[in-house]
This record gives structure tokens, sequence and C-alpha cells, in this order.
């Protein structure tokens, strides 16, 4: 019998199942307890619907019973992220311009293809309006706090999630990621989050940033993000964009490891600047990876940041969104979302097209780099988590977003998979998160990598609400 329902690991949960020693009824009322007595703080959750998810547990109770779950995540409480359809329930993206009325009877792929394999819905979690930047705070939801600080941000734009998962309100969630909106809400959180491959997961409706736009885990271990992504890899023929079935499974590749695997070590892509506590947590994380076999070199990539060719892709895709709710509308959203409109505007078919040459470079060097080296580590983000209800830290001398968070939108121009790992805490208990992006489809090598550190490293959100340190002990 498991110790605890509510820090237990979807792949524990499953496992439990099998052996009749706990119900899914069991453990998603463990979930629902959670956000009942921790979601007032912490704000993860915009929707909850307790009855339904009951329903579904118990549907899924009997399956078990009869040994005859639908698929690999039967039974799992689960949270989605409010960008993503959901059929029953309103899609409101952190918006006062999208009504809740009206007809929401479709899933998005994601959602379908957990609910197709048996996972409990138990509700939404917050997102900033559209998902338009790294933090998570929004005009119709409010701001959602760390777990481990609620005087502090989650990051974003996917920090319902990240909070959900580390406050034991579900062993998991599905977030999105446009330039590093599940990396960056797992960092500032300790907790895992994976953005796949640019197709993997297909998603539908098409994302207003184009291809910029990803979909996938967030879990506190890298064997349940491996596990999550099966299920979400399934493919959908509502995403023309979309990579075809993958043969072969995430989590049956995990423990492949990294011996002799050649790592680049960059920690600043040639242009950011560390918290030295962030650095020095990182340099102690890359360490831990030699010491499980692999080959490292710490490079100078002298890159010149990316980050003009990404505004103008980013925000041309705010523009449009904001300008399918009709004139008008720009003065009832997030006034910092308007601002930075203000500041990105005006971009010509010419801008774009410069931008998307700047990516498409990017993504060559990058090509070229693996042809090295297997997997590249950096920092997931240069700063711990700031001042809670701001896009950017205090004294920023910019106001955008992408200032303090400089290592992920690079691997969204080039469509790279990444994953960021918790690797240690600053001085004030703050997470740390060490990012490893891996070559485009070479998914099951980062996770892989990412479960070798894992393992070696024994880095483990424990119970954040009660200031638990993650676990240490080496495996």
């Amino acid at each position: 019998m498991l110790d605890s329902l509510e820090w237990a690991t979807a792949t524990q949960l499953l496992a439990a199942y099998r052996a009749g020693e706990v119900s899914p009824v069991e453990a998603t009322r463990a979930a629902l307890d959670a956000v009942a007595e921790q979601n007032a703080e912490i704000n993860a959750f915009c929707l909850v619907e307790e009855e339904s998810a009951l329903a579904a547990a118990r549907a899924s109770e009997t399956r078990w019973r009869r040994n005859e779950p639908f698929g690999k995540a039967d039974g799992v409480p689960t949270s989605i992220k409010d960008l993503l359809l959901t059929d029953g329930w309103p899609t409101l993206r952190g918006s006062r311009l999208t009504s809740p009325e009206g007809d929401w009877n479709e899933d998005a792929p994601a959602v379908a293809r957990l609910r197709e394999s048996g996972a409990v819905l138990l509700g939404k979690v917050t997102s900033p309006e559209f998902g338009w930047k790294g933090v998570t705070d929004s005009p119709r939801c409010g701001t959602t706090r760390n777990p481990w600080d609620a005087s502090r941000t989650a990051g974003g734009s996917s920090g319902g999630s990240a909070a959900a998962v580390a406050r034991g309100m579900g062993p998991w969630s599905v977030g999105t990621d446009g330039g590093g909106s599940i990396r960056i809400p797992a960092g500032f959180s300790g907790v895992v989050g994976f953005k796949p491959t640019y197709g993997t997961v297909p998603l539908y409706p098409a994302s207003p940033f184009g291809t910029l736009a990803h979909a996938g885990p967030i879990t506190r271990t890298v064997e349940d993000a491996a596990l999550m992504l099966d299920v979400l890899s399934q493919p959908d023929v509502r995403d023309w964009s979309a990579g075809p079935a993958l043969e072969r499974s995430f989590l049956g590749t995990l423990g492949e490891g990294i011996r002799g695997r050649r790592i680049a070590f960059s920690p600043d892509l040639g242009y950011g600047r560390n918290d030295p506590e962030i650095e020095a947590a990182v340099r102690n994380a890359v360490a831990v990876l030699a010491e499980v076999g692999a080959v490292i070199e710490e490079i100078e990539l002298g890159w010149t940041d990316p980050v003009d060719a990404y505004h103008v892709l980013w925000f041309s895709g705010a523009a449009k969104v904001v300008e399918g709710y009709g004139q008008g509308a720009v003065e009832h959203i997030d006034p910092n979302l308007a601002a930075a409109l203000e500041r990105h505007s005006g971009f010509t078919a010419s801008d774009y097209l410069d931008a998307t040459a700047v990516r498409m470079k990017l993504g060559r060097e990058m090509g070229l780099l693996h042809e090295s080296y297997d997997l590249l580590v950096t920092p997931t983000l240069p700063i711990p988590a700031f001042e809670a209800g701001r896009d950017v830290p205090a004294g920023s001398p910019s106001p955008d977003w992408t200032s303090w968070t400089p290592y992920s939108y690079p691997f969204n121009l080039t469509q790279q998979p990444a994953i960021s790992v918790p690797c240690g805490f600053t001085a004030e208990g703050l997470p740390v998160g060490l990012q490893l992006v891996g070559p485009r489809h070479g998914d099951a090598l980062v996770l892989s990598a990412a479960a070798a550190y894992e393992g070696a490293a024994g880095w483990q959100c424990i119970h954040p609400g009660t200031k638990a340190q993650l676990s240490t002990t080496r495996k």
C-alpha cells in the first residue's frame, strides 16, 4: 500500500491499481482533497469538477477490477492547462474576452488521448491570458503563486500545471510551450517539464503562435513524463503538421542511460548571465552527468541572442489572437499584453521572413552542433523565482518576459526536444532547474539522459507545502 496517495507518481498509482492495493477513487479523492486544502494559497486550478472526476474514477475502478483498463493512464488524476479544448468545460484562456457560454464540445488532441486512455480529468489549471508570457497571472483567473514560496511566481505560462503537480494536486498535468512555457514553471517549481520535438504531440486548433507551439507533460518524475508522452504522442488527423505515429515507447527506452554520450555544456549560450547560486547548482548537476558516464565538454557557443527574431514571430501571433475578438478588444486585455503589443507592432511580411531566416540559421547551427555532441546542457533559467504578480524581476531594464528566459525560447525556434529537471535549491529554498536539449526527434535520448541524472542525483519533489527539502540521497 502506498504511504501517501497525494504524493504517489502516476506509475506508482498504476502499479497499485494493477495489484488491487489502491482504487482510482481513493487516488482521485486524495488529489481533490489537496486542491481543496491548498488551491486558495497558490491558485493553480481555475476549474475543478469534483463530481465528474469521481464518476470517471469509479468507472476506472470497475475496469481495473475486471482487469480491463482502457490504456496507459487509466485512473490517473490529471489536470489540463486552460489553453486546451476540453469537451464539456469552457476554455477561457485566462481572458475576459472569452465567454464561458457556447458549445464546448470538443477535446484537443492531448485531452482526447488522455481521456481515451482512461485518465481522470480533475479540472483545468491556470494560464496567463492566451499563454502570452513567462509568468502566470491573468485578468480572469488572478495570480498563480510558487508552490515553494507563495510570495514568488510559479513561472508560466503553464504555471498552473507546475504548481498543481508540485503541491500534490494530481501527479501530472499537460501543458503547452511556445517559448519555455513548460520548462520555465517546471524550473521555478521543482518539477519535471518536457517540451518534445515539434509535432510529436498533435495540436488542434492550430496555435496562433504557429510552429513555435508545443504541448507536453509536467510531472514529478522523468518516468512519468515518458509515460505521459506515450499517451500524448498518439496521432490525430486534425493536426496537419504533426509527425508520423511513433514506433516505440518512450517509457520502454527510458533505461538506456548515457554512458559514453557526448554532452556539450554551455552555461550561458554566449549571451546569458546567471545568478551565482544557479550556476553553482547547474555545474554540480553537470558533474553528476559525468559521474554516470557522460563525456562532458564545456563549450563557448558565442551566439547572438535571437530574441528580436523571436519577438517578431511571437507578438505577431499574440496580435492575431487579440484581433480575432474584434475592434476595441485590446482595451479589455491584460494591460501588460496591450503594452507589449504596442512595443512590438508594425511588423511586415518581410520582417516575418527575416525572422524565419534567423530561425533557420539557428536550426542549422544546432544541427551541426549535434554532429559532435549528443546533447546540449544549460540552466533552465538564469535566476530563481521572483515576486509574484510581476512580468519581470524588480529592477529589470526590460519589460519583456524574454529578458529573463534566455535559455528557453531558442529551442522553440529550432523545434528541438528540451527538458527541465530539478537540480537543487538556492539558499532561500527556491528550486533550480537543469535543461537538457537534444536533436530534433531525439526525444527518447533526452528522456533517458534526464532519467539517468535523476536516478543518480536523487532529486524528488516531496512536499513543498511542508517545506520538506528535495531528497539528495544518491541511489
